[in-house]
């Protein structure tokens, strides 16, 4: 039998009352990440993917973290290294050719999440994926490869154009690529 979660989420993600629980939302997943390490997530037990983003703060220089949802992707021409980790208690692989294509919505506020700021300022970051943590290298898109992103975004979480319309703004979108020459980090 498939999970009906990942349909149920979707569903609840074109609501607008979700955007209101957004502080609660945020506030409950971070404490969840922290106690189980990075293995379980809201986003995680909705049954879909979900990320722990690692940056150095631009002004600070200290290390700031957000949850995030993201869309994995495989094989595309965004790949700027390879590494290769073991995924957590589910055996999952996150394999040479995979990616995580992230988008900056902050839950329809109309400026971007600090996050976004800090992959600008400094693009070297890191990812908890499964309890695993993975080296990344982070580009943002620009022209056509940003406009196909977003359709492929749209397609996979379609609560991002409502998002958007809220916002009034378009949403920066990275890809964030395994970082073989930083590799080394990832547990064996």
């Amino acid at each position: 039998m498939r999970n009906p979660l990942p349909a149920v989420a979707r569903l609840l993600g074109r609501r607008r009352s979700l955007m209101k629980l957004a502080e609660a939302v945020v506030w409950a997943d971070t404490r969840l990440h922290r106690a189980s390490r990075g293995r379980v997530s809201l986003v995680g037990i909705a049954g879909l993917p979900s990320l722990r983003l690692i940056t150095t703060g631009r002004r600070t220089g200290r290390p700031r973290e957000s949850n995030l949802l993201y869309m994995p992707d495989r094989g595309t021409p965004h790949r700027v290294g390879r590494a290769r980790c073991r995924g957590g208690a589910t055996g999952e692989t996150v394999g040479d050719d995979e990616v995580f294509v992230v988008t900056g919505s902050n839950w329809g506020r109309p400026h971007d999440p600090a996050w976004v700021l800090n992959l600008r300022a400094r693009p070297d970051a890191q990812v908890r994926v499964r309890g695993r943590d993975i080296p990344v290298r982070a580009r943002e898109l620009t022209g056509l490869d940003r406009e196909a992103t977003w359709r492929r975004l749209l397609g996979f979480w379609p609560g991002y154009a409502m998002e958007r319309d809220e916002a009034g703004r378009d949403f920066p979108i990275f890809v964030l690529t395994p970082d073989a020459d930083r590799s080394r980090r990832c547990p064996s």
